[in-house]
């Protein structure tokens, strides 16, 4: 079995997680300010627990996106930056269906829908089907959460259920409601063990966050429209 080092913090949780022999030992730490200085101590305490070095892994995962703009590169570069020091393969991991993914394995949840708070009144969102592997029902789309459209009766689940509440009470296809998911390292993980064995390694340079924004920041008069809107 792979060992494989997950890189994760495309949202407000940064976390690492070290799989190995299909045991997970993971690290997390809060608040998206401190990611850049949080991770890599992380992947070094996850590493001591197992008695390993970056290069004793077999490849390194990370959360590609979308997510935080920072987040998704600090993830991805990281994960680069070790990836090129050992001498390894990556593997880029979408960070939405890693939260299905935890839905399944916490709840048993089979058609998920996975909402993260994208901020500026937006979120991130896809639907996915869970039936001896992963089905895209819905790709990542970026939205406001009022256009968020499930198609057939799904668990939801992320943030941006609890930061835009009013837009999915009303939602009679969501029959099941996880807000406290997010992103994880230990999803990410699980699906790079799938994806190696499905030859989808990479070689380091060829891994890119997955951006579905271009554009991060609004103009002051844009600001003011969208308020009076």
């Amino acid at each position: 079995m792979p060992t494989i080092l997950a890189i994760e913090t495309s949202a407000d949780l940064a976390s690492v997680a070290l799989l190995r022999d299909g045991q997970l030992i993971s690290r997390e730490s809060a608040g998206v300010q401190t990611h850049s200085q949080a991770v890599l101590p992380l992947a070094q305490a996850a590493l001591r627990e197992a008695g390993l070095t970056v290069a004793g892994c077999d490849v390194i995962a990370f959360g590609a996106g979308p997510g935080s703009f920072t987040g998704v590169r600090t993830a991805c570069g990281v994960a680069q930056g070790l990836a090129f020091g050992a001498g390894l393969r990556i593997i880029p991991v979408g960070t939405l269906l890693a939260m299905a993914e935890a839905c399944r394995r916490q709840h048993n949840a089979c058609e998920v829908l996975a909402v993260l708070d994208a901020r500026m009144d937006e979120v991130y969102w896809a639907q996915y089907r869970y039936a001896d592997g992963w089905e895209v029902v819905v790709e990542p789309t970026l939205s406001a959460a009022s256009d968020v459209r499930p198609s057939g009766e799904v668990t939801a689940c992320g943030n941006g259920l609890a930061a835009y509440a009013p837009a999915f009470a009303d939602q009679k296809l969501i029959v099941d409601a996880r807000p406290g998911i997010v992103p994880h390292a230990a999803e990410v993980a699980v699906l790079a063990e799938r994806d190696l064995a499905a030859g989808r390694a990479l070689d380091a340079w060829q891994a890119q966050p997955v951006y579905l924004r271009n554009k991060v920041a609004l103009t002051t008069a844009e600001r003011m429209a969208r308020s009076a809107a």
